[in-house]
């Protein structure tokens, strides 16, 4: 996950906050394609991006903004995920 703004949990471990998106560790750039030098994103490679379309982020949340990019994107892997799978091949 990638976020514009960081927070402090109440462990004390730094949360992601503000502007959310998603990204993968080892690439340079977001899911929806937003290079992390120029936008200034911070990494945050021990949070995973859990978000699904019918979550609401309330003024609690530290989290303001969810990328609907990055939420589309990974919405369409879970769906490959479940994809169907044949059981008896043929020989």
């Amino acid at each position: 996950m990638a976020a514009s703004s960081e927070v402090a949990g109440a462990d004390g471990v730094r949360r992601p906050g503000g502007e959310v998106h998603a990204w993968l560790p080892g690439q340079n750039q977001t899911v929806c394609g937003l290079p992390l030098s120029r936008t200034r994103l911070r990494r945050f490679a021990h949070v995973p991006f859990d978000y699904s379309s019918t979550d609401v982020l309330t003024d609690a949340d530290p989290e303001g903004y969810v990328c609907p990019r990055c939420l589309a994107a990974t919405q369409g892997r879970r769906r490959q995920e479940r994809s169907w799978v044949r059981h008896a091949p043929r020989p």
